[in-house]
């Protein structure tokens, strides 16, 4: 994608100052030379996706809340609420 299709679908760009580690700059050259583009397209392109790639959380994540209905959190009740499981 050349400079201008950028500008015709994105708009005005805005200069930014990004500094990176040896071995990341390296790959970004690298990725630059091999499509033939400049470091600057890679990383537009490669925040533009992204950004706009959502960011998915475990589905764990949150399983365990025990809210503000209930008295006490779940780990303060724990003893509480295994009370008697495993009898028979």
């Amino acid at each position: 994608m050349t400079l201008d299709s950028w500008r015709a679908i994105y708009g005005a760009l805005h200069k930014t100052t990004l500094y990176l580690g040896d071995d990341l700059y390296v790959r970004l050259m690298r990725a630059a030379e091999e499509r033939g583009v400049t470091q600057a397209l890679v990383l537009r392109e490669a925040l533009a996706e992204y950004i706009s790639t959502p960011s998915k959380k475990p589905r764990s994540v949150g399983m365990g809340r025990s809210g503000k209905k209930l008295k006490g959190s779940l780990s303060e009740r724990a003893e509480e609420l295994l009370e008697g499981m495993g009898d028979s």
